[in-house]
């Protein structure tokens, strides 16, 4: 199996999600000997910048055009990102928490590889259809305050519900999260939180249906 992992923290030692992340591997690799990990470092990666003529391609593509490579010298980068991503059977997203939402190195790659005509398509009816099929997920992150839905501060989690959004709209609804939260009130609640990430990354990565073919949703 192959697992395509997501950096998306420039804090290397010192991140807090990576620890984390780190523990779902170990226990995973114990569960599937032949796991094959491709580490794709957001903040180091040269991506290509998503300006005029990259934005507009994706109109053109929306529109059945096709990409000439002589306007749009970045576009093989781009589809280079995209058959990374598809040669993946599963992914892990190691993200923490930016201003409620994702760090941008994320959003950058995510706005690379969404891609009309790649990753989705729109039917005669114009409607969209998801073109990423039997793939798995996991989201790692972590949180300064506590943005569980139960709480007060459930409101203000974009993180979640974007990552959910984006990810299902191209055909990955087998999305599970562990969210280490809070990591910055008070020592004591942020030894708690990893604690308890820790144990959920571990025994998410534990799980027998790792071992099975992943389930289909519908």
């Amino acid at each position: 199996m192959k697992l395509l992992h997501v950096i998306a923290t420039p804090r290397g030692s010192k991140s807090n999600t990576l620890p984390i992340s780190s523990a779902f591997l170990d226990a995973l690799r114990a569960q599937r000997t032949d796991l094959e990990v491709e580490v794709l470092d957001l903040p180091t990666a040269a991506l290509p910048e998503m300006m005029e003529p990259e934005v507009g391609t994706k109109a053109l593509l929306v529109a059945g055009g096709t990409v000439d490579v002589a306007h749009v010298p970045t576009w093989p980068r781009i589809v280079a990102l995209i058959d990374q991503f598809l040669s993946a059977d599963a992914y892990l997203v190691t993200a923490p928490m930016w201003n409620f939402g994702i760090p941008y190195h994320l959003k950058h790659w995510i706005d690379c590889i969404i891609q009309p005509g790649y990753l989705f398509r729109y039917n005669e009816l114009g409607y969209p259809e998801p073109l990423v099929h039997d793939k798995r997920m996991v989201c790692i992150t972590s949180r300064g305050g506590d943005y569980s839905p139960e709480g007060p501060m459930g409101q203000f989690d974009v993180q979640e519900p974007y990552l959910r959004a984006i990810f299902g709209f191209v055909g990955i609804t087998n999305l599970e999260f562990v969210n280490a939260q809070p990591m910055d009130i008070t020592p004591e609640m942020r030894a708690v939180a990893v604690e308890a990430a820790m144990g959920a990354a571990r025994d998410l990565g534990s799980r027998h249906d790792w071992t099975t073919p992943t389930p289909v949703a519908g």
